[in-house]
């Protein structure tokens, strides 16, 4: 949780240096672009982005009563997202999105750690267990635009976002011990973002916050691990830039 809070100042951050960058570049230039860009009523775009994915558990009554296991904490990893753009134009403030992404990497791990007096002759006493994941990712907004002031305009977006990892049906997920992950998420999904008008394009940075409403574990008796959580939920921070044309 405290890397994901590190990792959220990091890009909030970064957001306000781009913003500030380009506000104080386009103060001195006071040429307007991109005039018509406002009456399209479709465009597209591709997109560049980091996730910072974090794991949100509920621990099962086995866990809370059962002193095998002392410790579980599960944790995920940061991906690189690749995508397209599609924005449909509703009227003046409101706009329709949907951006499809190849997220690659975000690894799923969860660390156990055991009590020595129920180790089995040769077990360890801590165990992690890392889960590859890449996801395909639909997330699809309602974008509402401020009033454009120059060649910079404010907006607001909200939505949802469905997620599947193809990485779900890896050999490594049905190894003996190894809790299981389902490979489908849901969640309900918010941000803020700038557009910076160009000459021959729009730049737009965006950060978006994630809340997973579906259980991702898919329990299993016969796993040791799988008892463990009764429900996990993902939690996600995303830095975009989308280019718009």
């Amino acid at each position: 949780m405290h890397h994901l809070l590190r990792n959220q100042i990091k890009i909030v951050a970064l957001v306000a240096a781009i913003c500030v960058f380009a506000s104080s570049a386009m103060a001195q230039d006071k040429e307007i672009y991109r005039q018509e860009h406002d009456n399209l009523p479709y465009y597209f775009g591709i997109t560049i982005g980091y996730n910072a994915t974090s794991l949100r558990p509920t621990f099962s009554s086995k866990f809370l009563l059962d002193d095998s296991i002392k410790v579980a904490l599960p944790s995920a990893g940061g991906g690189i997202a690749l995508g397209f753009l599609g924005t449909l134009k509703l009227n003046n403030h409101f706009q329709l999105r949907a951006n499809p992404q190849l997220v690659i990497g975000g690894a799923k791990s969860f660390q156990y750690t055991l009590n020595k007096d129920s180790l089995a002759p040769g077990e360890p006493e801590s165990v992690t267990k890392t889960l590859p994941a890449t996801l395909i990712s639909l997330p699809i907004h309602i974008k509402f635009n401020s009033d454009r002031i120059d060649n910079f305009r404010f907006y607001a977006l909200g939505g949802i976002r469905i997620d599947r990892d193809l990485a779900a049906n890896s050999a490594q997920r049905t190894l003996e011990g190894l809790l299981k992950l389902k490979p489908n998420d849901f969640g309900l999904e918010t941000g803020i973002g700038f557009n910076f008008f160009l000459p021959y394009v729009t730049i737009s940075p965006e950060i978006k916050f994630t809340y997973g409403l579906s259980n991702l574990n898919d329990r299993d008796p016969n796993l040791k691990y799988s008892a463990v959580f009764d429900k996990i939920q993902s939690r996600m921070i995303s830095f975009s830039i989308h280019f718009e044309d």
